[in-house]
């Protein structure tokens, strides 16, 4: 059986963090993804629909670092339903996507608080979170002369994933995709 979810959205408000007791990071993230179509006068159309994301421990804490408000992403993770009680102890359930791997899309933007935005790919591994064994796969492994460069320098640095690939394709990338 198969449960995963793959979003490429837009942040509609700043991200939500909190940490445990044992110190893992939880972030929560609220993302807009929108279907341009024509009804049937011809007219378009846009359709919103709101996801919440959670993304835990060091995928958590580089979310709350890098994310803002409008920021877009790509998000990849697994469907799931929680149950809780609210003040007056009645059932709620809430239904979202626990990312394991998320990628800062768009443009660098100007203001501070966004610096290194774009290109960053970061992903969970072991997802048992209980075991507190989440970790960070950054997109390369740089040396540690290069430590010194911002985020966004990095990534544009990111090594192929696909070994398989030798880097020698110069054809359309991410950053071509007109969305």
């Amino acid at each position: 059986m198969l449960n995963k979810a793959i979003l490429i959205g837009n942040l509609g408000q700043d991200p939500e963090t909190r940490f445990m007791q044992d110190g893992t990071c939880v972030c929560n993230i609220s993302i807009a993804t929108t279907e341009r179509f024509k009804n049937r006068e011809g007219e378009r159309q846009d359709r919103t629909e709101w996801h919440r994301v959670v993304l835990w421990g060091k995928l958590g804490e580089i979310a709350n670092q890098y994310l803002r408000k409008g920021s877009q992403v790509y998000i990849e993770g697994k469907i799931e339903t929680r149950k809780w009680k609210d003040r007056d102890g009645n059932d709620k359930y809430t239904t979202e996507i626990r990312a394991n791997e998320m990628k800062m899309l768009g443009g660098r933007r100007d203001d501070n608080a966004s610096q290194g935005q774009g290109g960053g790919q970061y992903q969970q591994q072991n997802a048992a979170p209980a075991q507190n064994n989440w970790q960070n796969q950054p997109p390369a492994q740089q040396p540690a002369q290069q430590s010194t460069q911002q985020p966004s320098q990095q990534s544009t640095q990111q090594q192929h994933e696909n070994p398989f690939d030798d880097g020698a394709y110069n054809g359309p990338s991410d950053n071509d995709v007109p969305f």
